[in-house]
């Protein structure tokens, strides 16, 4: 055997050892939502994301061995993936494998000489199609003769089909909720008489957080599938219910946010369930279904494989991200993709005082924590290059002028060597700049809850200025400038002392002590300065956020493990209980 075809194969088993280990950590979902162990599925989260990197780093000095540290010779990796290729041509989970192999040889050359000749910068394969087979999800069918009995009866056996080790506290009135729902809701857009109408629901639970997900569709003849969620909780006292039934599109596609936690789901063929979840939401990328069940690794594959197609059917030029400038951060789009692309500063605009390390640790910290429904999912790469024909002069000369150190340019290309992806969003000051009295209302309040579930799950955004956050087209408002963030347990809520004297009174600058973690909610009303209507509404609707003692109180409750309820819907969306 050549020391290429040996390469490979413990390339191989590398992968292979790694995905063990990933569905391993998701394997023990069920247990930890069964036994309540919230904690338990915070450190499982943190662990998953971290087995990846793990594998890849620990195969490196293996291979260095079996080539006698002559890793770095391309015309070597032209073999090894040769025969890598035909290793995998009959797996399942071959897209991950491919991945996995441009992570270790990425790991070898420092993310240069990427291209098809050495690694998988196109897949060697075809994508699933969309149909897929019976052992993904369990198949359910309706006589439309009969709705009234088969409806009930079949929402009935879902729930016992996907039983737990905890009963549930009174099935027949979550049955009832259900019920309810689909007359009110769906069975008007059925035909008027159906044939058959089929119902698939995924064979894996979805858990994330303090919930446990079904995930399925209704299939109507001649008619587009019905996506359908239904979320299980805990009551607290040893049982279970069935929170609501969530089947609108776009609430369907707020579940599989970009803003929320990976879910945890038993996936041995990766691909067949994002090809499931495709045909429930087709106007999600791929890379994005990858990246909602904890596949990031690959998510980045697929971001960058649809973004060089694009470009390719494209003409338009990247320009400066619309919006105010920031002070750590150079940010420039594609008009015509939604897409935001990140390039850390050289230098940090006054007052900014931290270093380009801590701005990546905070980054890192934002896709190990909970999400919340509140927060930008980003990807992180090296080495990503651009065609320098498609930069307009203007980007190219601010990025050659704040970043120059981040930069590679040549006559035909401009490589970033550090880079971050993020979804583009409305930055919220633009937005409050064309909305109405209604809109202005809305959006407040979103932006007050924002900041008070970010709180609850101890996350102090630092800097809550209105154009750090976006709104998303759903008008949610996310949180996306990471630099200041920390902890909420890090934090000390003071409120300002009252002046003694004439002089602490007219003082330009504060007159009492003032330590590095201490904040003053009171100072919170300067981020509207400007835009009366705004504050106005934030006064009516938040204005304890302005409390040092309403801080302090969810400071203590997350010192007491107290861990947040997280609903990726309507709170009036949820079921009596």
């Amino acid at each position: 055997m050549s020391s290429s075809h040996r390469l490979a194969r413990t390339i191989l088993n590398g992968f292979h050892s790694m995905f063990a280990d990933f569905q391993n950590v998701t394997l023990g979902a069920k247990a930890r939502f069964e036994q309540e162990d919230w904690h338990g599925v915070q450190q499982a989260q943190a662990d998953r994301l971290e087995v990846y990197k793990s594998k890849v780093d620990k195969l490196m000095p293996m291979l260095n061995s079996m080539v006698n540290n002559a890793l770095d010779e391309l015309e070597l990796w032209r073999e090894v993936k040769g025969h890598y290729q035909q290793l995998i041509s009959q797996q399942s989970n071959y897209e991950i494998a491919e991945t996995f192999f441009n992570s270790v040889f990425c790991k070898v050359f420092g993310h240069q000489h990427i291209a098809d000749d050495y690694a998988f910068v196109t897949s060697s394969q075809q994508r699933h199609p969309d149909n897929v087979d019976f052992p993904l999800y369990n198949a359910y069918q309706l006589n439309s003769h009969q709705l009234n009995t088969d409806i009930r009866c079949l929402i009935g056996r879902i729930l016992q089909d996907y039983s737990f080790a905890v009963p549930y506290k009174n099935l027949q009135r979550d049955v009832r909720n259900i019920v309810r729902i689909v007359y009110r809701d769906i069975v008007p857009r059925f035909p008027v008489a159906p044939d058959t109408i089929g119902v698939d629901v995924v064979d894996s639970v979805f858990y994330r957080n303090k919930g446990a997900y079904l995930v399925g569709r209704i299939r109507v003849p001649g008619e587009d599938a019905i996506p359908f969620v239904l979320p299980i909780l805990h009551t607290g006292e040893g049982a279970l219910y069935v929170d609501t039934l969530i089947h609108e599109p776009d609430e369907v596609s707020i579940i599989f946010s970009f803003t929320r936690s990976y879910f945890m789901v038993d996936a041995p063929t990766p691909s067949q369930i994002v090809a499931f979840l495709h045909s429930l939401m087709p106007h999600k990328k791929f890379y994005e279904l990858y990246a909602s069940f904890g596949f990031r690794k690959h998510s980045k594959t697929e971001f960058y494989r649809d973004f060089v197609k694009y470009l390719q059917h494209s003409d338009d030029q990247f320009v400066v991200a619309p919006g105010i400038k920031g002070m750590v951060m150079s940010v420039f789009t594609l008009p015509s993709y939604d897409i935001v692309f990140k390039i850390i500063k050289d230098r940090f605009t006054p007052p900014k005082d931290v270093t380009a390390a801590v701005v990546k640790e905070k980054y890192h910290l934002v896709t190990r924590h909970d999400r919340v429904g509140r927060m930008a999912d980003t990807q992180e790469f090296s080495g990503f290059r651009f065609p320098i024909e498609r930069f307009d002069p203007q980007l190219l000369a601010e990025l050659q002028q704040e970043a120059a150190s981040r930069l590679d340019i040549s006559d035909t290309e401009v490589t970033i060597k550090h880079l971050y992806t993020e979804r583009r969003m409305v930055p919220l000051n633009l937005y409050l700049r064309g909305a109405d009295e209604a809109q202005i209302a809305d959006v407040m309040d979103e932006y007050g809850n924002a900041i008070k579930q970010l709180a609850a799950a101890n996350i102090f955004p630092g800097d809550m200025l209105l154009k750090n956050f976006g709104v998303t087209r759903h008008g949610r408002v996310v949180f996306y400038d990471y630099d200041e963030i920390c902890h909420i347990t890090e934090c000390t809520f003071r409120r300002i002392p009252e002046p003694k004297t004439e002089e602490q009174t007219m003082a330009a600058q504060p007159w009492y002590n003032v330590g590095p973690n201490d904040i003053f909610p009171e100072e919170f009303r300067l981020f509207f300065s400007g835009n009366p209507k705004a504050r106005a509404a934030f006064d009516k609707l938040h204005s304890e956020l302005y409390d040092a003692d309403y801080w302090q109180g969810l400071k203590e409750q997350i010192e007491a493990g107290k861990v947040v309820d997280v609903f990726p819907y309507r709170r009036k969306q949820r079921f009596e209980q």
